[in-house]
């Protein structure tokens, strides 16, 4: 009987070993990240990450290349778009990578940060000029993101854009 107790404690180990081991990955990673500092982190250096951060997102919506975006937006990202549509990272990323918007130049600018901890909110203003369907627009929106300083660095877990109405837009 106690063998058969035995066999099956090994058996359960065994099966539960690789999630033992993922779980301990990512908790000394949290550990090193929180302990292994002797002193906090420099707000301004942080505040200038995430600045180059949302300059880096400019670039990649620009060159409608969606790399920045599936290493930077956390996996259960959620955003809502300047029309009121919810949005999340495949979507946000299908939506990069289309065809039928073809952008002449895109630009990030007025980029203010603020540090909470680990959490931080970046506000910016984004003006685009673009071809859609074979029309020449422009537009400027006013965007929010939220990142959370993860082990990894920092992630976007939500965003918010805002279409700014044509008699507030500022001249491109």
């Amino acid at each position: 009987m106690f063998k058969i107790r035995w066999i099956v404690a090994m058996v359960i180990a065994l099966v539960l070993a690789p999630s033992w081991h993922a779980q301990d990955a990512w908790r000394q990673a949290c550990v090193q990240k929180c302990y292994a500092q002797t002193a906090p982190e420099d707000p301004e250096a942080q505040r200038e990450e995430i600045i180059s951060l949302e300059k880096e997102a400019g670039r990649a919506i620009q060159q409608s290349n969606a790399t920045f975006f599936r290493r930077v937006y956390s996996d259960d990202f959620s955003g809502t778009l300047s029309h009121g549509q919810l949005i999340d990272k495949e979507r946000w990323i299908a939506a990069v990578e289309s065809s039928s918007t073809r952008r002449e130049s895109f630009s990030v600018s007025d980029i203010k940060v603020r540090i909470f901890q680990e959490t931080a909110i970046a506000t910016c203003l984004w003006s685009s000029r673009f071809v859609l369907n074979g029309q020449h627009l422009n537009s400027q929106i006013r965007t929010i993101h939220v990142y959370v300083n993860t082990p990894r660095g920092w992630h976007v877990v939500s965003g918010q854009t805002t279409n700014l109405p044509p008699d507030v837009q500022q001249v491109l």
